[in-house]
């Protein structure tokens, strides 16, 4: 299997990069600088019409999208248990994964860069505003599965619920939202970043889980 995985630092694409070096699995990382605009080249949108990360290239395949991306490499390394093997938590985690990159990042999304839904900056401004609180709202469910979390979101092992838990929480940063004040959440994701495998992915893109910076 040759595996190529296009990420950006700090994006979305970091949750099949920890899931890789945790598979131990041979693969060529190539970040994309955003931005740089290298998403817009020529090059690249070859791959992804749609300028986006992560895009993974196995053998002939071009897959785009987190959630097929992570669910290319869960039904071609069963070993590394992506996500869990099967029955009802399989379907739970399947759900929240689901819910994450539907719900939660969008909302984000809608504070970071306003300019995608909206051309008035007074749109925008308000958007930002508006999308703060409901981000905090599902920080806080994720803090509810945390606090649960035996000791992981789903069970013995990480996952990449756990890889996205972390994306998630560190993007709260940028929005004002003090990941300490989510401290079953912020226990679970430097639990995970210290791993070994998934300290290299951190490595390589340079991330700082605590982003947030107090008000004047």
């Amino acid at each position: 299997m040759s595996l190529k995985l296009y990420f950006a630092p700090g994006a979305c694409s970091f949750v099949p990069h920890a899931m890789l070096e945790m598979a131990g699995v041979a693969f060529e990382p190539v970040m994309v600088k955003l931005h740089k605009g290298e998403q817009r080249t020529a090059d690249y949108l070859a791959l992804n019409p749609r300028g986006q990360v992560p895009v993974l290239v196995d053998g002939d395949e071009v897959i785009t999208q987190i959630v097929a991306i992570l669910l290319h490499l869960d039904a071609q390394m069963l070993q590394a248990q992506i996500l869990p093997a099967g029955g009802v938590s399989r379907t739970r985690a399947l759900s929240l994964l689901a819910w994450m990159n539907n719900t939660v990042h969008p909302t984000f999304t809608h504070f970071f860069m306003p300019q995608k839904f909206s051309d008035d900056e007074a749109a925008q401004k308000a958007m930002r505003a508006f999308a703060v609180p409901r981000y905090r709202e599902c920080l806080q469910e994720i803090e509810t599965m945390a606090a649960q979390a035996s000791p992981w979101l789903f069970g013995e092992r990480p996952s990449a619920l756990d890889a996205y838990a972390l994306t998630l929480l560190r993007w709260g940063g940028y929005a004002g939202i003090d990941p300490t004040t989510l401290p079953a959440t912020w226990d679970l994701v430097q639990r995970f970043a210290a791993l070994p495998e998934v300290a290299k992915a951190i490595e390589r893109e340079r991330l700082v889980l605590n982003v947030y910076q107090p008000a004047g």
